[in-house]
């Protein structure tokens, strides 16, 4: 069989490449299966695209769109137009897309107007706000998509409910928590922590990118003095996306007691989160990070797509609440904070199962037994 891969933003990167591992794994005991590596362009800043590449080992894309920047309606379109033509040329059995960003909504789109098969990696999660581009990005994946691999039961009741065919949903896991574990080892303290005289779990962990919460200054620095007061003294480590980086300039924002540092790799962020007193995030992606390595994790959003970080892991939310910061933060500090579990099947073993089921989808046989059913 013959996948195309999509790759498309940061966030995408982690999650492909143990995928790409598990296929030169199943290369090298025989199985008939080949991909090709298709890059969207859709994160085009180097700390935001290429040190993954390098750092996660993922290869050269074998097709990279370009398509960065524009509006959110131009970087579908674009992506769409240009995948269309990938596809003409080399066309797959099936295409497989992850997680929610804007190039997941659009190949899934443009391969099945061309009748190629898909699938989504990371199917079946839900926040409710449809104010989220992800969102929207996720309903109109799942609702197009051949199969669907799950990280969670509450992924694939909402599949189910969505009318999904339970036999098409696979409840594999968490690819993301892969490359956590491949790289646990390879992780390395960042060129900035020696001279900011840091400390393993002597400070606290900090990103805000979302809309909701940088987009108007006002909030943003209100959110960031409320971090900082709270941190009872504690350096604040800040890696700084792009666009909150354009808020903060733009509106001279006090970051006076808080290290600001540019985006960072893949090495050394894990890093950052696993020797972090605790974290205040609005990602979806860190709090499982957190919740695997048992970091105390505070999502300042009012829901998330990823429950199971809550109900089993070390989150919390605190959504618009920006008054709960302070006793929150004051509980890790004093050692409060809740235990949390790893999930089912967060086991490194993720991308393993998902090419065994494709592989033998294409074959012509059946694996779900065996597998843990979806409910």
């Amino acid at each position: 069989m013959n996948i195309t891969l999509i790759a498309g933003a940061r966030p995408n990167f982690m999650k492909i490449a143990p995928i790409i591992k598990a296929i030169k794994q199943a290369q090298a005991e025989g199985k008939k299966i080949n991909y090709r590596l298709v890059h969207t362009g859709q994160h085009y800043d180097k700390k935001m695209s290429a040190d993954f590449f390098e750092q996660l080992g993922i290869p050269e894309p074998d097709k990279n769109l370009e398509c960065g920047g524009g509006t959110q309606a131009e970087q579908t379109a674009a992506i769409m137009v240009k995948f269309e033509q990938e596809l003409i040329a080399n066309r797959p059995n099936l295409v497989l897309v992850v997680g929610d960003v804007t190039s997941t909504m659009a190949c899934t789109i443009t391969a099945k107007k061309m009748c190629i098969d898909a699938a989504h990696v990371e199917a079946g999660i839900r926040s409710g706000d449809m104010t989220m581009p992800e969102e929207i990005n996720r309903i109109v994946t799942d609702s197009l998509c051949d199969y669907f691999f799950t990280t969670s039961e509450q992924a694939n009741n909402q599949l189910k409910k969505n009318g999904v065919t339970e036999s098409n949903i696979y409840f594999v896991g968490n690819t993301m928590i892969d490359t956590l574990f491949q790289n646990i080892e390879r992780i390395q303290k960042p060129n900035f922590w020696d001279e900011n005289n840091l400390k393993p779990g002597a400070y606290f962990l900090v990103t805000l990118h979302r809309p909701s919460n940088v987009d108007d200054p006002q909030k943003l620095a209100a959110v960031i003095a409320a971090i900082e007061e709270a941190a009872m003294g504690l350096p604040i480590v800040f890696p700084v996306h792009p666009r909150t980086r354009q808020i903060i300039d733009k509106f001279k924002i006090n970051d006076k007691g808080i290290l600001m540092i540019d985006p960072q790799g893949y090495l050394e962020f894990m890093y950052l989160i696993k020797n972090a007193k605790g974290i205040i995030t609005d990602s979806g992606g860190i709090t499982e990070e957190a919740t695997v390595l048992h970091v105390p994790c505070l999502t300042l959003r009012n829901s998330t797509e990823r429950p199971e970080t809550v109900t089993i892991g070390t989150n919390e939310l605190i959504g618009d609440e920006i008054h709960k910061l302070k006793p929150a933060i004051k509980k890790i500090i004093d050692g409060q904070w809740k235990k949390g579990l790893i999930p089912p099947f967060w086991d490194g073993q993720t991308s393993k199962r998902i090419i065994d089921i494709l592989v033998n989808i294409y074959e012509g046989s059946n694996v779900k037994e065996g597998l843990k059913k979806t409910g």
